[in-house]
């Protein structure tokens, strides 16, 4: 399990003279590991800190330190002779709760047996100072290299096995995208159009599911995206509905603009004017093609629609994230190349009166793009 994607994080710390590192950043562990920690409310305090799992390399061994509440969620890695796990007890009864200082010894005492010498890669965002100081200073400050950040990069082309996962999450959306038009009605609130959206996903997954992103009326004065709330749905309203699912830790994402009233001619225009844009901005997909100079020509076809451009990116990648590398962005002159899984989301606002986004999900092929969002556009 996800041997590809350690035996490239072996190399890349193999050039750069690192023999032993600690990655603590969850979409880190993930990533290596295909390990997805039970966090849904935030740092639990039966954990090791700010991060829910740690894995330890030296020399091309890996070792995953994660908590005896999550023994369920922990892969099977038979026939994975480059990785160990090593569970640490983190809930107690009969005594204090010392998770923190677990796992603190346990890094320690690795550490003290390390055979490699020199210098240690370590991803410090994640960690806590008293971690971060009792890894640190038995080194000399030559002997640490922060490395947070290196795996982005790695993350961006997707292994078979990543898009068998992303390939459910995109599916696991599209039914939430169902459930969601079904109860989008005049009277209805934002949040019990999230409700069964979020309902019908886990029930076909059969499992608490991870969400993100939108659910959000047009009369909003801020109206291109925010959680669910009481606003109600009014008669020729539309409602922004951007969902993001997490399958065994792989995200996917999308956004239907949904019609709970008949359209009216305003809206039916705008919304074939922003699929048209969609449908452009797809076309541009394909290896060779910079990430800015899409972003460029996209809202170049807004402009020449003479309808406001959107403010936010015009599109991004996902994996262990529902929002990564390759940004879709002026700034950004990534090159596409196959195996990525990129979002595209042309969108127009007018704050507090109308809004439309629609956004489609695609794997970059050889020759162009394969669309993984399955859900109809226009959700009649």
């Amino acid at each position: 399990m996800h041997r590809v994607q350690r035996q490239r994080t072996h190399n890349l710390l193999k050039r750069n003279g690192i023999a032993r590192a600690l990655f603590a950043h969850p979409e880190s562990v993930t990533w290596l590991t295909g390990f997805v920690p039970l966090v849904e409310v935030g740092q639990s305090p039966f954990g090791f800190g700010p991060a829910p799992s740690l894995l330890w390399y030296e020399d091309g061994h890996f070792t995953l330190f994660f908590s005896d509440l999550q023994v369920d969620t922990l892969p099977d890695y038979t026939g994975d002779p480059d990785i160990t796990v090593r569970k640490i007890e983190a809930y107690a009864v009969h005594n204090a709760l010392r998770g923190v200082d677990a796992v603190i010894e346990a890094l320690q005492e690795i550490l003290t047996a390390a055979s490699s010498t020199g210098t240690m890669g370590i991803e410090g965002n994640h960690l806590s100072m008293r971690q971060f100081q009792a890894i640190a200073q038995p080194l000399h400050p030559t002997g640490l290299r922060l490395i947070d950040g290196w795996l982005k990069p790695l993350r961006m082309i997707k292994t078979d096995e990543e898009i068998t996962k992303l390939r459910r999450a995109f599916e696991l959306a599209d039914i939430g995208f169902a459930a969601a038009h079904n109860a989008a009605q005049v009277g209805a609130r934002e949040i019990d159009v999230w409700a069964a959206a979020e309902s019908a996903i886990q029930r076909m997954d059969g499992r608490r599911v991870p969400l993100g992103n939108d659910c959000t009326v047009s009369y909003r004065p801020f109206n291109i995206g925010a959680y669910p709330g009481e606003y109600v749905i009014r008669p020729n309203d539309t409602l922004i509905m951007d969902i993001s699912a997490q399958h065994k830790g792989y995200w996917s994402d999308g956004c239907r603009t949904l019609y709970p009233s008949e359209m009216t001619t305003d809206q039916l225009k705008r919304h074939r004017f922003i699929n048209d844009a969609l449908d452009y901005a797809i076309s541009l997909v394909k290896p060779g093609a910079k990430a800015n100079e899409i972003d460029a020509q996209v809202r170049s076809f807004i402009e020449r629609g003479d309808y406001p451009v959107y403010p936010h990116h015009t599109g991004h990648g996902v994996g262990v994230s529902f929002h990564e590398e390759p940004r879709i962005v002026p700034y950004n002159d990534t090159t596409l190349e196959a195996g990525m899984v990129i979002m595209l989301e042309p969108g127009t606002y007018i704050p507090g009166e109308s809004a439309c986004r629609l956004e489609d999900g695609m794997l970059v092929t050889h020759d162009g793009a394969e669309i993984l969002t399955s859900a109809p556009r226009l959700m009649g």
